[in-house]
């Protein structure tokens, strides 16, 4: 899985960028702004990642199911978890 990590702790202003955000092209570990909130690819994380953050009382998670999409709320941050396609 893919993480994009979205520097806001305000819900309002991630809903409004979300899906600029997951449009944005970023290169391993990129920061960009999308308006006027940095973003950055985190790189890579196992899937056991979800399980062990799930376990937190202190993380929100956010399930997208049609899009396979798991976004996690904790701290000053939200971590978007996108399904990476695995080379043949």
């Amino acid at each position: 899985m893919r993480c994009i990590t979205v520097y806001t702790n305000n819900y309002s202003t991630f809903s409004e960028i979300y899906e600029d955000v997951l449009k944005t092209p970023l290169g391993d570990h990129e920061e960009k702004e999308v308006e006027g909130i940095t973003i950055s690819d985190a790189g890579g994380v196992p899937d056991e990642y979800i399980e062990m953050m799930k376990q937190k009382p202190e993380v929100a998670v956010m399930r997208i199911k049609k899009r396979d999409i798991t976004i996690l709320q904790h701290g000053d941050v939200f971590e978007i978890l996108v399904p990476t396609e695995e080379s043949a």
